[in-house]
């Protein structure tokens, strides 16, 4: 039996281990502030239908002209159905492939897109450009909230941890996606 199928026979068995998207974080960086910043914003806002909030430069980079303070990223969080309805449109803008590498030892995974035009259903604005973004993606089990509520907080076992294969088996079965 592969590790994939044993997976499958693990969630069937209990259902709490079935992984779910937590949440998915886009972000643009433009590196300047004024006009190129609002113009993301302009166009996250299009895509995700929730307004993004900007990010302030950590530090003084005089080589690239960014102050410290200055807004020079913008971002996003999604959470639940928009989340999901999202990354299936973002998934497709890459050609439904993922490298292995994209996931991290907690099961998470991270891609880029390059031009945000990809995406199905969006059509190029040439007053607003074309843009690329980063997208990350958490997953979680329910029975995760204990680690993060505010009364009865409590660790969760390192079983109940999503592993890298758990997470590329679901993305597979749940987004028909190719792990390469």
């Amino acid at each position: 039996m592969s590790i994939e199928e044993d997976i499958r026979k693990k969630w069937q068995d209990n259902p709490m281990l079935m992984p779910k998207v937590e949440k998915v974080v886009v972000n643009v960086s433009v590196g300047k502030p004024g006009e190129p910043l609002e113009k993301a914003v302009k166009i996250v806002e299009s895509l995700t239908k929730q307004r993004p909030c900007k990010q302030k430069a950590k530090r003084t980079i005089r080589d690239f002209g960014i102050r410290r303070g200055e807004p020079i990223a913008c971002l996003v969080t999604l959470r639940k159905e928009k989340a999901v309805e999202f990354l299936k449109k973002a998934l497709e803008a890459v050609g439904n492939k993922l490298p292995k590498g994209s996931f991290d030892k907690l099961g998470n995974f991270s891609f880029g897109i390059k031009e945000h035009i990809q995406m199905p259903g969006t059509k190029y604005v040439p007053e607003l450009g074309i843009i690329g973004m980063d997208v990350c993606v958490s997953l979680s089990r329910p029975g995760y909230r204990v680690k993060y509520r505010r009364r009865a907080r409590s660790k969760i076992k390192s079983y109940h941890l999503i592993t890298p294969e758990e997470a590329i088996a679901f993305v597979k079965e749940a987004f028909n996606v190719d792990i390469t």
